[in-house]
């Protein structure tokens, strides 16, 4: 009898380290935009991290906007589809998402489950993820169909995925994010910890942090359901006027050079590592590592 390793995804996601799951149960929260600080963070941990971020958010798929990559193709090989490189040449950040194959990414994706369930198979299958420390799944709203389709068709890597939960601090987002955990509980993916996003506002001009609306409802919710709290981070309007640019602007490429950046290095990062989220999102991404270390351990 074949063991389940050897099977399309298990073969295929086999040189794979870690398998993170961002999840939130309630649409609007900034799961994609947490899912991409994570990618790009955990590039950054090393001079060899290699990661992946596979988008399977498949009617709403935002992330090649947010890296800048609206516009590129998948292109077939031999061994299967080659991801999308967001960092060109170094290749150490690989991309798949259902929007690099719409004729126009203002086109609707008006599929049913099955069809759905087909896509996310193919993504974990058919794509040449190759080696990678880290694979960043970005996922939908809700608990239907892609997250049960994920859980089914990654049972051979099991033991490899756990999961982060997104949150905003106010009630109904709060509830939802319940709903999340439950799914993982019930699922029996472990749950690294949990994010509160969008909790108070960073000013553009002195970047001092205020508490517009509520806070803390997600570290208490952490603390209730036995969680850790990865962090808050703040609406950050350089933060998403970076992310929110679809190609690479001329001007923010020559500041990247004038302060010593280099022309070949990875642009978006060090854009983003300027931002005032992105210590606090290394903080977050530290405890994760921390995270994953102790899971190891334990094994």
């Amino acid at each position: 009898m074949a063991s389940p390793e050897d099977t399309p995804v298990g073969r295929r996601l086999q040189l794979v380290k870690h398998i993170i799951i961002v999840c939130s149960g309630k649409g609007g929260v900034g799961k994609s935009s947490v899912s991409t600080q994570l990618a790009l963070c955990l590039r950054a941990t090393s001079p060899t991290a290699r990661v992946g971020i596979l988008d399977v958010d498949l009617t709403g798929p935002s992330i090649p906007r947010m890296l800048g990559l609206d516009s590129h193709p998948v292109h077939q090989s031999s061994d299967g589809w080659v991801p999308v490189y967001a960092d060109g040449s170094e290749a150490r950040l690989s991309c798949m998402s259902v929007g690099f194959l719409l004729k126009r990414k203002e086109d609707s994706v008006v599929w049913r489950g099955p069809k759905k369930n087909a896509m996310i198979r193919q993504f974990l299958s058919d794509v040449r993820w190759g080696e990678l420390d880290y694979l960043v799944i970005d996922t939908p709203p809700g608990t239907s169909d892609e997250h049960l389709s994920l859980v089914e068709h990654m049972a051979p890597v099991r033991s490899r995925i756990s999961a982060v939960i997104v949150t905003t601090p106010q009630a109904v987002a709060l509830l939802d994010a319940m709903k999340c955990l439950s799914f993982t509980r019930a699922t029996s993916i472990p749950v690294l910890g949990l994010v509160e996003n969008m909790s108070g506002y960073v000013c553009p001009c002195c970047g001092e942090i205020t508490n517009v609306f509520s806070t803390e409802g997600g570290e208490e919710m952490a603390r209730r359901e036995g969680l850790q709290f990865l962090g808050s981070l703040p609406v950050d309007t350089e933060l998403v006027s970076l992310l929110d640019a679809a190609e690479p602007d001329d001007q923010a490429s020559n500041a990247v050079l004038a302060e010593g950046g280099s022309p070949h290095s990875f642009r978006l990062l060090e854009l983003y590592e300027k931002t005032s989220t992105a210590p606090l999102f290394r903080a977050i991404v530290e405890r994760i590592m921390n995270g994953l270390s102790a899971a190891e351990s334990r094994e």
